[in-house]
């Protein structure tokens, strides 16, 4: 009698205990009994789905608490009503002539974005930050999470200096949800099943280079950017907890460390958010909470590293909670989590860095041109507008900064810089060398250069010429005469003696 009470209370004991240990790992416990990178017994490499052909699939008892899309849809539009004095919300942007759409799922639900700044909708010389959510339809956490950082910082602005910062300094743009339709369908792929995290142009193997291959939702990521020139991006999925950074993918389709020109600004970047984050830096499994993604495994198509290359967007993606799916009441401990991280990585665009504009001396009208950094095989452009740069660089390092403009001079300079934001403002002189010879009478390298501009070159050898064939006109003339008056002064002494 006594064994037959004593097993159903084994397997009720372990049964709770699970679940307690589930419970703990999805909000992101301390993890001193497990090792950092397994959460529910699975390791969690898989949060990226090393199988992709392997679906999730999610009870209809976890998606509760959680929005639907008409949820999400509702609490956009309350927000751009609650808060239209710092915000606006479009799921199009003007061009200057019409309103083009951003885009749309498969299934037709509108890809709706959350814009806040002090003066929404227009051009500044600022820098742009986007987040981006649900990029997989079951990772949910980073929709809900978007939404609730959009409200802290509309009812915080005013009285939070890091809140008032990312307002009156940075245009932050938040997309909750790439993904709807694989959200309601509760899958990672899109309404047509595909990875949109693996739909991107790669730049190690040819793939979806035809637009019209390309799923919607990815034409609209890309489309995006062609209108608004972002300096940095994060997109927030689930399945561990790390900060992961580019490359994602490698030549040969090993796992190795594998960095971009800029490795040591985006390992910056990656450790400020992992340090602000209430145990990702404790990571056993990535140290330091941060990771390079071709060495935790390499992908192709994905989004950080096309926005990289093509849209000049530092992105990073980020993992930010242990389960893919968590009940919802764990959500606010999650947001507790990642408040400090999602807000410092924002702030960083106008604290760190360096930033500055382009002008010419001779108007003083605004120059787009290019930057770049001596041992950084990378270029950053100006605005158009009011050729505004913002270039993310690791602190505590000397730089030497290059700016060059079309038909203008290069100009150069260097700088140290310490853990604050730089402005290093360029002026450059018109390039009139190109409409002459560049060598120099004497061909060396010093001559002419002080005080004496090599534009002078060709003037100077006009004039010369000219001034050199008006004396031997004159030469020959007076000659002439003297040859003339000669002849007639010996004439007048033969006739005075005859």
């Amino acid at each position: 009698m006594k064994e037959k009470l004593l097993i159903p209370s084994l397997i009720f004991l372990s049964l709770s205990f699970s679940t307690l240990l589930s419970s703990a790992v999805a909000r992101g416990g301390e993890r001193t009994s497990l090792p950092s990178g397994f959460g529910n017994g699975i390791n969690l490499a898989s949060g990226r789905h090393l199988f992709e052909n392997k679906q999730s699939h999610i009870g209809v008892d976890k998606t509760q608490g959680y929005m639907t899309n008409n949820d999400l849809e509702k609490a956009v539009k309350e927000f751009g009503r609650r808060c239209s004095n710092i915000s606006r919300v479009y799921r199009g942007y003007s061009n200057g002539l019409s309103l083009i759409s951003i885009g749309m799922s498969v299934n037709g639900f509108p890809l709706w974005v959350i814009e806040i700044s002090d003066k929404p909708g227009e051009e500044e010389a600022e820098p742009a930050f986007k987040f981006i959510g649900n990029v997989h339809g079951d990772e949910p956490v980073g929709r809900e999470l978007l939404i609730i950082l959009a409200n802290w910082i509309c009812d915080n602005y005013l009285k939070d200096p890091l809140a008032r910062l990312i307002v009156e300094n940075v245009h932050l743009h938040i997309l909750p949800s790439m993904n709807p339709d694989g959200y309601a369908l509760r899958r990672r792929g899109n309404a047509n099943n595909i990875d949109l995290n693996r739909d991107f142009p790669d730049q190690f193997f040819p793939m979806n280079e035809e637009v019209d291959a390309r799923q919607p939702e990815t034409r609209a990521i890309m489309n995006w950017l062609k209108q608004i020139r972002f300096t940095a991006s994060a997109s927030l999925h689930g399945g561990a907890l790390v900060a992961n950074y580019p490359w994602d993918g490698t030549h040969d389709k090993r796992k190795n460390y594998y960095g971009c020109p800029d490795d040591d600004a985006f390992r910056f970047m990656a450790s400020l958010y992992s340090h602000s984050h209430r145990n990702m830096s404790l990571s056993k499994e990535f140290p330091g909470g941060i990771t390079n993604g071709a060495y935790w495994y390499p992908i192709y198509g994905g989004m950080q590293d096309w926005n990289y290359i093509h849209a000049g967007c530092f992105e990073l993606t980020l993992e930010i909670s242990d389960n893919k799916w968590p009940n919802a009441s764990e959500l606010t401990t999650i947001w507790d989590y990642n408040k400090m991280s999602l807000l410092n990585l924002v702030a960083s665009l106008a604290k760190t860095g360096i930033h500055g504009r382009i002008f010419s001396s001779d108007n003083g009208r605004p120059l787009p041109g290019s930057i770049m950094i001596k041992g950084i095989n990378y270029t950053v452009q100006a605005g158009r507008t009011f050729s505004d740069y913002h270039r993310l660089l690791a602190p505590g390092e000397r730089y030497e900064v290059m700016v060059n403009v079309p038909g203008y001079k290069s100009k150069t300079t260097h700088i140290w810089l310490g853990e604050e934001a730089a402005t290093v403002d360029f002026i450059l002189d018109p390039d009139v060398i190109t409409n002459v010879p560049v060598r120099s009478i004497c061909d060396c390298s010093y001559c002419y250069k002080s005080g004496v501009e090599y534009s002078l070159g060709l003037h100077f050898g006009v004039y010369f010429i000219v001034i050199v064939f008006l004396a031997l006109i004159y030469l020959l003339v007076n000659r002439r005469m003297k040859f003339n008056l000669f002849k007639h002064g010996q004439l007048t002494k033969r006739l005075a003696t005859v």
